[in-house]
């Protein structure tokens, strides 16, 4: 190479590098906060819907209008599910993964494209994974042992073979056989089974015998779709998981549709606690034979051996799941350009590995919570049993906030209430709770779909709430999900701000008492998370205003300090401190890890000192091994021992301790406010709620030292520059909120940005209660649109003494004329008291707004005139009472292979005893002027 072209190629590679740099610190302007604007609405902003494909009976022409009515709606994508069908359509079906099939997918992908949005896809039908190509070698399993008695001397003799005549490949594979002595003495006899399973065994003495098998569950997949009936998949089995996989290779040929993610359902493989290696892969992972142990597996002692032995065995069944699916799975997906999107509660697993090892871990909503916000409806009688529990979420949020995840998803709002009486008023501060315990991508449980051609209330899913174009609220959806998006915007944007890592010791829960196989279930919270000193720490510190992520011993095993700082991730932020709660199992590796993280400048703060070493190899050696360890730290008199650069704290006074060291929580939250925290380089985003009775007026401190703030209202989209000082280096801002209303704040470090002052509400000047008369027209529903009704003064169409209004869901538009001496400086708010369920705003022909939630009140003072003045009040009630209706007149509305349609106690549904739920505008509407207080 001559001298003039090196040189020029010098020139070409400083380019490069300039050029890569320039690229780089646009990126990390780009995802800084920008003062006083929402961040950019992206599609995965937008909340995302689970899509019910109902037999796959879908074709070309609806599928467009669909999605093209979701777009229109506010939805960012959908998430295709196939399940059972609709009866009477079965010339409709596509058989799942058949080319008529496949071509759908793909054309459904480029129209979804075309409008903006994202396609996931659930990676099978129904749930669990699982279908016609699961041959029986590798579907689910399950142990089987067979118990024998024989007292010698003499031969004991025994067909040891197990077969299932119905179906002989799914007889039990014979393993091992035991023999175990009244002495204590163990001895393998799998030797004198002859190849044709005949036992003949000489002996002397009383022996149990045991024969042990690997069984199949014979699970089939749930709710399949045509095409997709068939047993469930053996997660434990590599061999299985990529047998299953390779039936979608080849079905996409090489074309693989263009979706965003592959998804996996929450596990509920039931009873599938075992698989054909896992002795070879128990003695290989934990050390030992576990064969010799088999009576204690199987017992309901609650001996520590026994807890040692169950303890390994959950182990184990965490690591196949880990690493033979989950990590296998997503591995494969991303070989092919996709991303993975898992649900891990359910399983037997660790649930913080397997939420980190996917790209968007996913938590679910089951149920409904209360809120003591005045005026929330919450029928006790249309509720579970298990209310939602936000710790339950920050499973699958903490895993993805210490792995570096940028989405943490969540099924919601499954099963909030009974069919067709959910609201958005309910649904609003249930998706909060969520918000508040880390998630930011919501998918609703959900939409299915539903062709043109289908009556009233179209095709339903029996465990939904059934969000499609027949549900009276549609007119209105596009209100939450604009309210939706602007949160996950700022949910999106930035990092998590984090400050406490809290262990969650996970060998606790896999030694408890009971049967051998543990799924760590939402529906057994009470169980395996409530009673642990885990769960009250967490909660009492998230209550007090610290900010929490939960880590697990494999997190701990990759972090490192950063200034202080722990950081599990090179995405993740940076913890101020590691709490480790009392618990009464510790692996030394963990111990270590949290010495070493002191070592190197952290502080950790033990709450009771590590009691004993989890499993049952080689025990005494490893406790040995830990309190060696532990004994090495050197306590002063505050129980404080200097490691390194940090420091371990001994006590169990948590909080003390934190305030001790300086980590301050939130004091916001004193006054009822809950909150979570973004950062963004030194700017941060707090995302309030006021979920209390009681109005909040008045200035809260936040743990920074801000420029100034901004304040945006998710509710309506306002942004404007807060009141705000800073004293002692905390910054001070003036909020006003009612029950129910959501704020965030933008607090910026460092600004010379200005904007518009918020303008807070003042004394009360005036008060105008809109008293008619009124007009009320039926736009849209039925079972028909009524006459237009002229009232003299306000009342739900309910309250009409019509007994067709009673059976009418849809749209009523309230309509009347009034007079305003309108000053100015003035701030006008409509409220609209009570509204059956949500309302649309037009004045003087100008849309306002939505009101579609407590406080059920809007901002109009835009949209007023002096003088006269018109408004119209567009009321969506539920779909209920037309339901009622048609359930008393015997009208046809349900008739689905499989369940059909079950209530939320999952028995036959019927409405026709239903009450008939109020509907329409009750009022009293009134306008109220107050003086503006401007910073």
């Amino acid at each position: 190479m001559t001298l003039k072209k090196r040189i020029l190629f010098l020139i070409f590679l400083l380019g490069l590098l300039n050029l890569g740099c320039q690229s780089q610190q646009e990126d990390q302007e780009s995802s800084a906060i920008k003062p006083g604007t929402w961040p950019e609405i992206t599609r995965e902003a937008k909340p995302w819907t689970r899509w019910w494909w109902m037999g796959n009976a879908v074709d070309k022409k609806n599928t467009r209008h669909l999605l093209e009515s979701y777009e229109d709606a506010g939805l960012g994508g959908v998430e295709i599910a196939p399940i059972y069908g609709a009866k009477g359509f079965e010339e409709r079906y596509l058989e799942f993964l058949s080319d008529p099939w496949l071509e759908h997918l793909h054309f459904t992908t480029k129209v979804a494209d075309s409008l903006g949005m994202g396609v996931d896809l659930t990676q099978g039908t129904g749930w669990p994974f699982g279908g016609p190509f699961v041959e029986p070698a590798y579907a689910a399993s399950k142990l089987v042992v067979k118990d024998y008695d024989f007292v010698g001397p003499g031969t004991f003799e025994k067909d040891l073979n197990l077969d299932i005549e119905s179906r002989e490949e799914f007889s039990p594979q014979l393993l091992a056989v035991m023999a175990y002595g009244e002495n204590g003495e163990v001895m393998e006899i799998t030797d004198e089974v002859s190849e044709g399973g005949q036992l003949i065994w000489q002996t002397e003495g009383s022996w149990n015998i045991k024969a042990i098998y690997n069984g199949k569950t014979g699970q089939k997949v749930k709710r399949a779709a045509p095409g997709g009936k068939g047993y469930t998949l053996d997660h434990y089995s590599k061999m299985a998981v990529e047998d299953y996989l390779s039936e979608f290779e080849k079905a996409f040929g090489g074309n693989i549709p263009d979706i965003r993610a592959f998804y996996n359902d929450s596990f509920e493989v039931y009873g599938a606690n075992f698989t054909a290696s896992f002795l070879e892969e128990f003695q290989s992972r934990r050390g030992y034979d576990l064969k010799p142990y088999i009576p204690e597996l199987l017992s309901e002692e609650t001996s520590e051996k026994v807890a040692r032995i169950k303890s390994d065995y959950r182990e184990t069944l965490h690591e196949l799941l880990l690493e033979n699916f989950t990590k296998n799975w997503t591995e494969w997906a991303h070989n092919r350009g996709k991303k993975t999107k898992n649900q891990a509660h359910g399983s037997p697993g660790n649930l913080l590995d397997l939420y980190a090892a996917v790209d968007i871990p996913e938590c679910e909503t089951f149920g409904s919570s209360y809120f003591p916000i005045p005026g929330l409806r919450r029928d006790s009688a249309d509720i579970r049993n298990v209310d939602p529990d936000p710790i339950m979420l920050k499973f699958a949020s903490s895993a993805g906030h210490l792995a570096g995840k940028d989405l943490i998803s969540c099924e919601t709002f499954t099963w909030l209430g009974e069919h067709f009486k959910s609201s958005f008023s309910q649904m609003k501060p249930e998706v909060e709770q969520a918000f508040l315990a880390g998630i930011n991508h919501v998918f609703y449980h959900g939409v299915t779909y539903s062709p043109e051609d289908i009556d009233f209330p179209g095709w339903l899913f029996y465990a939904s709430l059934n969000l499609n174009e027949h549900n009276s609220l549609w007119p209105h959806f596009e209100s939450i999900n604009n309210y939706i998006a602007r949160c996950q915007s700022v949910l999106q944007s930035g990092k998590p701000d984090n400050e406490i890592i809290m262990y969650w010791p996970v060998y606790d829960v896999w030694s408890e008492e009971g049967n051998m196989f543990k799924m760590i279930s939402v529906h057994h919270i009470d169980q395996w998370l409530h009673p642990t000193e885990f769960y009250k720490q967490s909660t009492e510190l998230m209550e007090k205003g610290y900010s929490v992520d939960f880590a697990s011993d494999q997190l701990l095993a990759g972090a490192k300090v950063e200034n202080g700082g722990i950081k599990t991730h090179d995405q993740a932020n940076s913890a101020k401190v590691l709490i480790i709660p009392s618990l009464k199992y510790m692996p030394v590796t963990t111990l270590r890890n949290a010495i070493n993280l002191a070592q190197d400048g952290a502080k950790v703060i033990f709450q009771a000192k590590p009691g004993q070493v989890p499993g049952f190899h080689e025990v005494n050696t490893r406790q040995n091994e830990l309190d060696q360890l532990w004994s090495q730290l050197e306590f002063n008199d505050l129980q404080i021992a200097e490691v390194g650069k940090g420091k371990i704290i001994l006590s169990d006074q948590v909080q003390n301790s934190l305030k001790n060291e300086g980590i301050e929580r939130e004091t916001l939250t004193d006054t009822g406010l809950k909150f979570i925290r973004r950062a963004s380089g030194q700017d941060k985003y707090y995302f309030l709620v006021n979920h209390t009775p009681k109005e909040i007026n008045q200035s809260i401190e936040l743990n920074m030292e801000a420029d100034r703030v901004m304040l945006l209202d998710p509710q309506d989209g306002a942004i404007g520059q807060a009141q705000s000082s800073v004293q002692n280096g905390k910054t001070q801002v003036k909020v006003q909120m009612l029950p129910g209303e959501a704020l965030i704040l933008q607090a910026l470090h460092s600004s010379d940005v200005s904007i518009n002052p918020w303008s807070y509400r003042g004394e009360k000047t005036s008060s105008i209660q809109l008293e008619g008369p009124w007009t009320l027209k039926f736009t849209g529903g039925g079972p028909m649109l009524l006459e237009s009704q002229e009232l003299k003064e306000i009342k739900p169409w309910t309250a009409l003494g019509d007994e067709a209004a009673e059976h009418f869901s849809g749209q009523g538009l309230y309509k009347a004329q009034f007079t305003l001496d309108k000053k100015e400086g003035q701030k006008y708010i409509l409220y609209l008291g009570k509204v059956h369920e949500s309302a649309k705003v037009i004045i003087n022909n100008q849309e306002a707004g939505y009101a579609w939630s407590i406080p059920y009140e809007l901002d109009v003072t835009d949209y007023l005139d002096n003088g006269e003045n018109q408004i119209q009040i567009e009321v969506a009630n539920l779909m209920a009472n037309r339901i009622r209706y048609m359930d008393q007149e015997g009208i046809s509305w349900r008739n689905y292979h499989e369940i059909n349609f079950v209530n939320i106690d999952y028995q036959d549904f019927d409405a026709s005893g239903w009450e008939v739920m109020p509907s329409g505008l009750e009022g009293p509407v009134t306008l109220k002027g107050y003086n503006i207080q401007v910073p």
